[in-house]
């Protein structure tokens, strides 16, 4: 230490020898503002039932400790850490005030040392069986959106958590763009996360971030404060759950691109080195590592629709069995490859609370996940449908770019379903694929003074459209798909 010293002195000395007057002047009369960073030593217990529990992972941000045999910790970290917060272990509830996960303590302290306890109650139920929701991008902007998320999303989810067995575990994601931009209406989040009895942990979206800071680690300053840390992870039963920023803002308003920073990875790394190699990980972030947009635009991906440098995500995720859970485009995608699946989900605010379905013709609602020991069931449900509905139809004429042909939308499918039609009872085998709109995103959405709310809102292109061209007699058509699990899903229209 005093050897550093002396080379800073040293340092300083030498530097001022080449000073211009004028300079040298300006700093005698006002210095810098100094920065004290100095070691920060944090210790606790964490407990259940006042026994201390053994093994539980406690994190500032940094890096990682275990609890020793008695629950006891002692981290070695620096005073510009904000949080300190453990990795919640399988089996335990999950804390929560009014409804948004509380598995962190501020660290509040002029001194050199921290004490954080954590207390935690073991479950009732083996929680190898487990549900999640994913809400995305509720996105409110004014007090009339609030109301709806907490007249219409808030009931829809209460309805679902009742229609499953009692005590059926649930939590949620609140997969970020919890606002759009207006702060003030965290308190209306926060209200409706309350009233659904379900617990919710969060992470941030581009338009919860601070506008006006300087740099990218300022951005989250007002979301650490209603939230907590921006990165995280817990356990549930066999999965293991990490929470990313993955929206990195580069100092100009509204101006961003879709990045991981290396201190993310860093902890990542460690928080990885401690879960089994085979392990189910549910990797929660709010822009897209990746999705087919770019792909159906025929162009490059823009630096803010996908994570720029998710290939080494991808490499430090790689012994595992993942699902990327994501949010951010306003519509619905799905893409797999090899031990890797990510489920881009349409939003819990359709497009901007102005119409009742995404620019894709994905219905306003949030992604459901079952969870039985490693393996994982889902559903997309839409919000004041039941469950069961899972495809839109229309008839010949409603689409434009296909006016002689049925549209079937099939928001939630991918690569493992099918899409096959029935003429009058006949079969008809699997509908085309095609790229194309939502006729009924273009009737609502398309064109210069169209929707009132948002006029910039309008479709999009989704890979989820299927098409079928019926006979000159045909009177009824019938689409049938099946998912990936065996579920079979009917509509039917008259031609």
């Amino acid at each position: 230490m005093e050897r550093r010293s002396f080379l800073r002195n040293f340092g300083l000395a030498g530097a001022m020898l080449t000073v211009p007057p004028v300079l040298s002047e300006a700093a005698a009369i006002s210095a810098p503002p100094q920065r004290a960073i100095g070691p920060l030593t944090i210790k606790g217990k964490v407990t259940s039932k006042s026994a201390g529990l053994a093994g539980v992972a406690v994190t500032d941000g940094y890096s990682i400790v275990l609890t020793d045999k008695n629950g006891n910790y002692k981290l070695d970290s620096i005073s510009t850490a904000e949080f300190v917060y453990i990795s919640i272990p399988a089996g335990y509830h999950f804390s929560n005030e009014k409804g948004i996960a509380k598995f962190y303590v501020p660290i509040n302290t002029t001194g050199n040392s921290f004490t954080a306890d954590f207390s935690l109650d073991k479950l009732e139920v083996d929680d190898k069986q487990h549900c999640f929701v994913v809400w995305a991008d509720t996105q409110m902007i004014s007090q009339k959106d609030v109301e709806l998320l907490k007249t219409q999303s808030v009931p829809d989810l209460q309805q679902l958590v009742k229609t499953y067995p009692d005590q059926t575990l649930f939590h949620a994601i609140g997969c970020g763009d919890l606002v759009w931009d207006k702060f003030e209406l965290f308190d209306g989040y926060k209200q409706a996360v309350e009233n659904t009895g379900v617990t919710f942990f969060n992470l941030i979206g581009n338009h919860d971030m601070d506008l006006d800071a300087r740099t990218d680690e300022l951005s989250s300053k007002t979301f650490k404060k209603q939230f907590g840390p921006t990165y995280y992870s817990f356990n549930r039963g066999e999965l293991h759950y990490v929470v990313l920023d993955d929206v990195f803002f580069i100092g100009t308003a509204k101006q961003y691109i879709g990045y991981i920073t290396e201190n993310q990875l860093q902890w990542l790394e460690q928080d990885l080195a401690l879960v089994k190699p085979g392990t189910t990980v549910i990797v929660n972030l709010h822009i897209p590592t990746n999705t087919g947009a770019a792909r159906r635009a025929n162009k490059e991906a823009e630096l803010g629709s996908v994570v720029a440098n998710r290939q080494q995500l991808y490499k430090m995720l790689a012994p595992y069995k993942v699902h990327f859970m994501s949010g951010h485009t306003h519509f619905n995608d799905t893409w797999e490859e090899g031990n890797m699946m990510e489920h881009n989900h349409g939003t819990v605010c359709g497009a901007w609370w102005t119409g009742p379905i995404c620019g894709d013709g994905t219905p306003s609602g949030y992604g459901v996940y079952e969870v039985n020991g490693s393996d994982i069931k889902w559903y997309y449900k839409s919000t004041g449908k039941p469950k069961e509905y899972q495809l839109s139809l229309f008839g010949k004429g409603r689409s434009k770019e296909f006016p002689d042909e049925i549209i079937a939308n099939v928001w939630n499918w991918d690569v493992k379903w099918k899409v096959e039609w029935w003429e009058d009872g006949v079969a008809k085998g699997p509908m085309q694929q095609r790229v194309a709109f939502d006729p009924l995103a273009v009737e609502l959405y398309a064109g210069p003074e169209l929707p009132k709310k948002h006029k910039f809102v309008e479709p999009t292109l989704a890979d989820h459209i299927f098409s079928a061209k019926p006979s000159p007699g045909a009177k009824q058509i019938e689409v049938k798909v099946t998912d990936r699990f065996g579920n079979i899903y009917s509509e039917k229209i008259a031609v």
